[in-house]
């Protein structure tokens, strides 16, 4: 049985949101850059180039790369052989956003009531899901969201007869409706499968997903191909100005389902898809 303390957790959660917002994945930073060769339109290439710049001074002054640096969002994968001492995992992780959400100067953005709304001041309480997995590892990935993008999510509870065409339609018909409010080029995550409430957490999990990974499975890697290609061919381009590149990825999660249903959700983010992983 292998022991870490909480203080570590602390600690390595602190710099991660600090250094997610600071700087993109090299997939994505990547993606944009040949985003900004390849778009056709001359508009579109000057807002992907002032994209490229921003990325390059956030980097360079150690800045915020958008000024929503979101609501915290954590995927935590704990190995079963693994002893945590200290605090409750939570109140850690927590105690870490707060600590960096200070530390990096980053915008405050979580309110204690979803009504009242009176601002917590330190981005905290974070969103967090654990998995309990094999092993003695702590694994923790850390994907801060902004709220134009995921104001413009989606669930469908699509019926088994509406079949993989049904699929793309919700899929497209998403994007369309978020136009330029989602901040585009986005990535867009989609879930298929599971019930109400997994599909959704299917779709935020699809955007930390490397982008130059297509899914395993060849008729799911195929579908976000098809729909990557149909929703740039929508026309509504970086920052909806108009454009060829609408969405830089699109990555699709999947899960078994019931017979009797076809659950879809749509997560987006814009092209700050911001993730940090690391294992203690």
């Amino acid at each position: 049985m292998r022991t870490i303390h909480t203080d570590e957790i602390i600690h390595n959660v602190k710099e991660m949101c600090i250094e997610a917002n600071l700087h993109l994945s090299e997939d994505m930073e990547q993606a944009i850059r040949k985003a900004q060769e390849n778009e056709k339109g001359s508009l579109g290439k000057q807002i992907l180039g002032q994209l490229c710049e921003n990325m390059n001074i956030a980097a360079k002054d150690e800045i915020p790369i958008c000024q929503d640096t979101g609501m915290a969002v954590f995927f935590v994968k704990v190995g079963q052989d693994l002893h945590i001492e200290g605090l409750n995992i939570s109140d850690a992780i927590n105690e870490g956003v707060r600590q960096g959400y200070t530390k990096g100067y980053l915008r405050k953005s979580v309110v204690a009531d979803p009504l009242i709304r009176e601002n917590t001041k330190d981005n905290t309480p974070a969103i967090i899901h654990y998995d309990i997995v094999p092993g003695d590892k702590l694994e923790i990935l850390v994907a801060p969201k902004g709220f134009g993008s995921e104001n413009m999510s989606r669930v469908f509870m699509l019926k088994p007869a509406d079949g993989e065409e049904g699929v793309k339609n919700a899929v497209i018909q998403a994007v369309i409706e978020a136009g330029p409010n989602a901040c585009p080029p986005v990535v867009v995550g989609v879930g298929i499968g599971g019930d109400f409430e997994k599909v959704a957490l299917l779709a935020k999990k699809a955007l930390t997903r490397n982008t130059k990974e297509g899914s395993a499975l060849p008729h799911i890697r195929k579908m976000e191909e098809e729909l990557l290609e149909a929703i740039n061919q929508s026309g509504i381009g970086p920052g909806g100005l108009g454009g060829s590149t609408t969405a830089l990825a699109v990555n699709i999660e999947t899960y078994p389902t019931h017979i009797a249903g076809l659950p879809v959700a749509v997560n987006m983010c814009c092209h700050v898809n911001r993730h940090v992983k690391r294992i203690i």
